[in-house]
């Protein structure tokens, strides 16, 4: 089974070529691990283990302010299971729609090599797998 954590080149081209302009909503749907993997951060690793959902939390923590001077928002973060209707075998943890004013802002936020340093160790030990969608309002 792939799983998908980080976005690819072409993924990215992808989402400066739709030519968005004004807000970008991103849905995350998030399936964590039961246990964090620290090993590609140890510097951030809590002196006892955690959870995937704990992990992710933390990253919560260190990435709210980040995105509220990005002019971000979080509009809404819930937790989630099977689906109602979709696949059986699929669950997603969480769920969350960020909002953002433009892709351009998105991508400085994303890119701040602050929430780099503090937050984005958090995400990748929490995350088993996860999808990011950009969704435009509909005129």
């Amino acid at each position: 089974m792939t799983h998908y954590l980080e976005p690819t080149q072409q993924s990215a081209m992808a989402l400066f070529g739709r030519g968005i302009v004004g807000p970008v909503v991103m849905l995350n749907l998030l399936r964590f691990r039961d246990v964090a993997d620290y090993s590609a951060h140890p510097d951030l690793k809590p002196a006892a283990p955690i959870s995937g959902a704990q992990a992710f939390d933390l990253y919560v923590a260190e990435t709210m302010p980040h995105l509220l001077e990005s002019g971000g928002e979080l509009l809404f973060m819930g937790a989630g299971d099977a689906f109602f209707i979709g696949p059986a075998e699929e669950r997603w943890d969480r769920a969350m729609l960020i909002r953002q004013s433009s892709v351009e802002a998105f991508i400085a936020f994303a890119s701040n090599e602050a929430y780099l340093t503090a937050a984005i160790g958090h995400r990748t030990a929490a995350l088993e797998d996860s999808r990011l969608l950009p969704l435009t309002p509909l005129p």
